[in-house]
Parts: C-alpha cells; structure tokens; sequence
C-alpha cells in the first residue's frame, strides 16, 4: 500500500524537516477526496470490512508527498475487539506527518475523535530495542472509544518524506489488501521529465497512465476487488501478487553505483588507526589469503557486538570503520566497512553486496529500488572464488570452507561503476547439519528396562545457532532446557542427563543425552513371537494441494540445502541370536529429495539408519501429486526387530 503509517505534510511548498510533532489539517490541495461507497455485502465478509483504501502518492525532486486514507466497517461484535486505539508513527529526521481525519461514522453522523491531536502525546518508544535497533522513530495514539457494531471508522493522513541519500522516489509500493474491498485505489504522479520505472505484478490489471499538467500520473482504480492468495508452497516470488511498483531507478546498477560511495569513504582508515595494527598482526601470523580473510571475520565477529542505529541517515549510510571499531558495536553497515577496512589492509579483494533476507526470491524481476534491501554483507574473491563473509554473525570458528552460501537468492555488489544483480550459488550439502544416532541396549532382557543415550552432532550453521542459544545460559540452566525439550519427544525415555561437547576444531557440537526407556516389545498375534516396532524417522515433507488461482502450476518450495541422518541402534539380548529384522534397504529421489536407508543386524546389534537430502531448491508442480504418493508409501515401511520364538 502506498505510504505505511508515517509522517506527512500539507503541501510541498517549504516543507519543515525534522518534525518532531504531527500537524492537524485538510488533506493537500492535489488529493482528489473520494466519496465513502456502499459497504460490500456482508454474506460471508469478516468481522471487519474495507469498505474503502485509497492511496495517492506526488512524486517531486524535494520530496515524495503520501496520502493514506482507510475506511473500515465493523459487521460484527468479534470486529470489536480489533479497535483498541489508531497510532501514527514517523521518523522525525525524514518525515513531516499531517493527520487529517480520525473518525466514527454512525449512521451517517460523524464522531470526531482527532480533536486536533489534544490527548494525543508523542512518544519515543522504540519498539525494537530488544533486537538491538535504534531507529529513533516517533508515535502517536488515539484510543477509539465507543465503537459498535454498524460503525464506520475513517483515517486518513498525508506524510512528505526525503531521503538526501537516495536523492528520487525510489519505494516499491505493494498492494495487499485482505478480503473484499468496495474501493481500492493507487494514483502515483511525477513530473513529467523525471524518468520513472513503474510495475504491476501478476494479479492487477495495469493502471491507467496519463498526462495532467506537466506530469505523468499512474491511475488503479478498482472496485469489489478481493486480493488474490498466493499459491501453496511456493517460492517466495510467486507470493508477489497484485503489487504496484514505482522507482525512480531504471536499472540496479544505478542503485549500486549509487551506494558505493557511502562504503567507499566509511571504510576509509586514519594514517595511525588501530585498525592498521589489527591488519597487520593478522598479516604476520598467517600467509594464506583465505586463513587471512577468516581471521579479519572472526575480529569483526567476535570483538564488536551488533547494534542498528536508524536515526538520521543510518538506514542507508555506513559509519565509519574507526569509529565503529572505536565503540566496538555496529550495524550490517558498519560490520561490512569494518571487514572491508581490514580486508583491504590484507590485501584481498572485497566489496559490499546487498541482499534481502526475507524477498529475495523474485528480485531480479522487480522494479529496480534501494529500499528492497535491508542487509549488506561483503564479496570476496579468494584464489578465483567467491566467499560471502557477514560480519553480524558470531561463532564461526573453522575456516572459510566450513561457511555456506546464505540463503537470500540474490545479491547486489556494490561499484563505482554499479552492478547487475548476481545469484547467489548455493549447493547441496556434502555432510549432514543434524545427525540423530538413538542406542538402545536390551541386552539384560525384553522385559527390563533398557538403557538409552541420545547422541545429536550438529555442524555447520546448526551447531553455531545451538552454540549461541546455550552460551548466554548458566551451564546448568542449559542441563535442565535440554532434558525438558527433549522430554517432550522421547516422553518414553525416562532422561536422566543431558550435556553437550563442544569441538571447535571441527565446528561441531554433540548433545549426549541418557536414560532408561521402556520398549514395548508387541505381540505378533499371527506370528506368534514378540517384536519391537521402532519410531518411523522423518521420510521428508510432501506437497499440498492447491485450489484454483493464480500461479496454480507454480513450482514448490523444497527446504534447500538440508540434510538430516537418523540412526537407532538396538542392542540385543544372547548376541542377538535367534533375532530377526525388518527394514528397507533402498535409496531414491523424490520431490528434491535424495533418500536412503539401510537396515542390518550385526555383532548382535541391529542397526536402521535413514537420509534425507534436499538437492534441489524447487521441483515441478506437475511432479508434485507422483511425490507425495511415494513420500506416503514409504512411511507405510515398517522397520521392526523380532525375538525368536
């Protein structure tokens, strides 16, 4: 939607920045007002009815003016509840707010509830602090009382916002409206001799264009509309729908181009910066270029702490490398020029890349905007190869060939000259992240309990997340986690302890849980012997069904890479004499899937093991319904160990 809440102004003449208090008035002079239409037919409709979105936007060199005005109705008692109060937020430094209506509408006669903001104080709350951001933004709120059932509720508010960085309109604005809505509309303008870049995603009919005054104006004006829903298990791009974008930028090597810069000067050092002597110590105990570069990450990991400062023109600008080394925290953008710094010292080739953590995925077929990423890591090239290094992680303690890809599809490296967007590789796993070896040991008797141990080895990003987790807890407060968490799942094991080992040689961490179970060994009535039918393991996700819509045939996701080992042992009485088993011992690939097990019973052991490996990041909708009826077959495979008769 155009314009989240945020801050506005009246008109664009002499605009007032760093507001730190909202203005109350009319809307600006070029809103076309819209008249409230009929509410949609409640057959069916939510507690709570759009009944109107109405979104315009005026782009100009000094500054992008936002209208916003929403319309709600509450049909039902239950929609109540969703009205507790209205709150406007802004950032002062970039934002001017103008709010222009907060009001109920009963039975056509208006209950105004602005009051020209009187009991309406203005707060910093800092909402994020937790997560470790400051981002210096400013609230309002206006408790919405007396509502009921019937009632309209009208907001609408104009924000004016500048970002001197970016310099243009660069917001790719979405549609998403949930439900039926009576109006939905979107009308974007700019002068006309601004070159603009404008998109509309799959399930919006294009808007109107035009030129009124001297500008060109997007017009969407849709009535009785009800946003699409984005198919079932499909990959993020595909969840892109009805979405108008709006840049300023034509290509992404303007966005790059533009940003470096900013990296270019934060990751500059004084002649007599710490960061030198930092440098050089790394360059004197190590000669390889790659145990150099894991050396300057590990600085950056492990000796500064990640704080995201947003005020002012922190969202898009770097602070310089002295100074977050000085204050030893920093954001991505600081982390990122810090490692440059010393990279650079080093002698090794790296730049910044952005990415996006959460709508990467379809990136590269969206309209060009700075505002599409929100994390920025560093590109090496090492011997020929490229290495992803971010410097906000912590605990990556083997080397540059333990570290995978992030996951974020693609990225935008950051030059002079600008960059295209590059894909970011990744590959599946040579070895598994989790492996879950389970031992039982019946070797006294059938009927007595049996002594158990859990072992769980974690590597790679599995074993820093577990790492992470358990360090900020006292050693036996992470005891007493482990042995409820994993109580919950082996309810049949009465677990005694739980500890961990930590190798950081190897990168790994294993978790040793031990107990006693109780093994139901059944009775075979048609065979007349006892039998222990063991846990079936994970045999990989399946596919939903998906009703008719938009992208039907779209492909599905696969949880890419992965790779996962589970291993039961059980230990059997007499050396495992007289004993039988049944398993499968096969391997297939299905749905992305690459599975195998094995079943064997050895030295009076018997042995049942199964993988799971993604090796694909999506596979076709059209194999999707073949994949999940040989996922259900194989979960019908029973794996069980039978005692002689």
């Amino acid at each position: 939607m155009f314009a989240a809440l945020g801050a506005v102004q009246l008109t664009l003449a002499a605009p007032s920045w760093a507001a730190d208090k909202p203005v109350f008035g009319p809307p600006p002079a070029w809103v076309e007002v819209a008249p409230i239409p009929e509410t949609p037919t409640a057959d069916g409709a939510a507690a709570v009815q759009v009944v109107l979105d109405d979104n315009q936007a005026r782009l100009e060199p000094d500054g992008d003016a936002y209208y916003t005005r929403r319309v709600l109705k509450v049909l039902k008692p239950e929609g109540l509840a969703s009205f507790k109060s209205q709150t406007f937020t802004w950032s002062p430094d970039k934002d001017d707010l103008v709010i222009h209506t907060l009001r109920i509408l009963r039975n056509g006669q208006p209950i105004d509830l602005l009051k020209d903001g009187k009991d309406m104080p203005v707060l910093r709350r800092e909402t994020n602090l937790e997560k470790a951001s400051l981002d210096g933004r400013l609230t309002v709120s206006r408790q919405i009382e007396g509502l009921q059932t019937g009632d309209l509720i009208d907001v609408a508010f104009t924000r004016i916002h500048r970002d001197a960085v970016v310099g243009r309109s660069y917001d790719a604005e979405r549609f998403a409206v949930p439900g039926l809505v009576g109006r939905y509309r979107a009308r974007v303008s700019w002068p006309k001799a601004t070159p603009m870049r404008w998109r509309a995603s799959p399930g919006l009919d294009p808007p109107k264009v035009s030129e009124v005054a001297g500008r060109t104006e997007l017009d969407l004006d849709i009535a009785g509309i009800k946003a699409p829903q984005p198919p079932l298990g499909a990959p993020l791009r595909f969840h892109h729908l009805a979405e108008l974008e709006v840049s300023g930028f034509q290509t992404w090597n303007e966005v790059s181009s533009r940003m470096a810069p900013l990296y270019a000067k934060a990751e500059s050092l004084a002649p007599d910066s710490e960061l030198r002597f930092e440098a050089r110590a790394i360059a004197t105990k190590f000669k390889d270029p790659g145990e150099r570069a894991f050396a300057a990450l590990e600085l950056v990991e492990s000796r500064t702490r990640y704080f995201f400062l947003g005020m002012n023109d922190g969202g898009y600008v770097p602070a310089q490398a002295d100074e977050t080394w000085a204050r030893k925290f920093g954001d991505c953008k600081g982390k990122t020029v810090l490692l440059l710094a010393l990279l650079k010292e080093l002698g090794i080739p790296a730049e910044p890349a952005l990415v996006s953590t959460g709508a990467g995925d379809g990136l590269d077929v969206r309209a060009p905007s700075a505002a599409a990423f929100n994390h920025v890591l560093v590109r090496a090239t090492i011997a020929g190869k490229t290495y992803w290094l971010d410097g906000t992680r912590t605990g990556d303690v083997t080397g540059l060939a333990a570290l995978q890809p992030p996951p974020w599809v693609w990225a935008l490296p950051v030059r002079p000259g600008g960059a295209a967007l590059e894909p970011i590789v990744q590959t599946p796993l040579a070895r598994p992240m989790i492996e879950t070896l389970l031992r039982l040991d019946a070797s006294t008797g059938l009927d007595k309990p049996a002594a158990a141990q859990i072992e769980i080895k974690f590597t790679s990003d599995a074993a820093n997340s577990f790492r992470q987790s358990f360090a900020r807890l006292p050693r036996e407060d992470a005891q007493r986690s482990l042995r409820q968490s994993f109580q919950k799942n082996y309810n049949w094991i009465e677990i005694q302890a739980a500890d961990w080992i930590d190798d950081p040689a190897s990168g790994s961490i294993r978790v040793v849980i031990t107990g006693t179970a109780d093994m139901p060994w059944r009775k075979n009535p048609d065979l007349g012997v006892r039998e222990y039918k063991l846990p079936t393991p994970g045999q990989g996700e399946t596919y939903p069904r998906r009703e008719p819509g938009p992208d039907r045939d779209a492909p599905y996701a696969v949880a890419f890479p992965n790779f996962v080992r589970t291993v039961t042992e059980v230990v059997l009485p007499e050396a495992g004499k007289g004993f039988t088993l049944r398993g499968p011992n096969d391997s297939d690939t299905i749905g992305g899937l690459e599975l195998k097990r094995t079943a064997v019973l050895e030295g009076g052991v018997a042995r049942f093991a199964s993988e799971v490996r993604s090796v694909v990041r999506e596979i076709p909708a059209a194999d999707a319904e073949a994949a999940n009826k040989a996922l259900r077959l194989r979960a019908e495979d029973e794996s069980l160990v039978r005692a002689p008769a």
